[in-house]
């Protein structure tokens, strides 16, 4: 069955020109589109999608509230947050919102269509190549959230996962963590498994924000104190 994907943007042209690239690809279905994040809530009532490619700033109702309703109903489809960065300072509230990651709107498609298919699958989305510069760009900007539990939790990780948690926070990809560590994928694809039960986390995408929450990373990719 083809992935089903609903597109949420106020601006026509972008829809289109998103509709083109998925309407090529043989597992992929556009099933639905929407103007604002209310309207995404309403067609979602009677669509059934896999995956929803999510603006931030649109009228009505944005993408981080449409996002944060979402996730909050029961077996929700994905969330693929579409930001400009240099404009919408809320991509992080997005991920805290529950979205299962964000890619620049200007992405190459071929890197749209894989990140798609990866969240489809139940992996998280942090480009890498973005994540620093836009969490220590914007996580100043976030208001307090009071994660004092989260930081006591930090404490049931041995110094290699917390070693680790902090590289993921800070962007890179398994395949950059062996390398910084010397070690194989595999072990710190186990290490993260490890990390997220201990946590209680989802996903990478909640491995980045509650690092960051928790002071473990800091803006300007440092490590905290937790």
């Amino acid at each position: 069955m083809p992935i089903r994907v609903m597109l949420v943007d106020d601006q026509v042209l972008l829809r289109t020109g998103f509709r083109m690239v998925l309407a090529a690809q043989p597992d992929m279905e556009v099933v639905a589109e929407a103007g604002d994040g209310a309207e995404a809530l309403e067609v979602l009532r009677s669509t059934e999608v896999d995956v929803v490619l999510m603006d931030v700033r649109m009228p009505r109702l944005d993408g981080v509230e449409a996002t944060r309703r979402i996730c909050a109903q029961p077996d929700p489809p994905k969330v693929l947050i579409l930001t400009t960065f240099d404009l919408d300072e809320y991509a992080f509230s997005g991920l805290k919102a529950g979205a299962s990651g964000f890619m620049l709107k200007d992405v190459p498609p071929g890197e749209l269509l894989g990140a798609i298919r990866s969240v489809h699958s139940g992996d998280a989305v942090v480009a890498p190549s973005t994540t620093r510069r836009l969490l220590d760009r914007f996580s100043p900007m976030l208001p307090s959230t009071g994660r004092e539990p989260e930081r006591k939790e930090l404490g049931r990780l041995t110094d290699r996962e917390r070693e680790v948690m902090m590289l993921v926070a800070q962007g890179l990809s398994n395949g950059e963590i062996a390398a910084r560590l010397v070690l194989s994928e595999a072990t710190v694809k186990t290490h993260v498994g490890r990390i997220l039960t201990k946590l209680g986390l989802r996903d990478r995408v909640q491995v980045v924000v509650l690092a960051y929450e928790s002071g473990l990373v800091r803006a300007g990719g440092g490590g905290g104190t937790a």
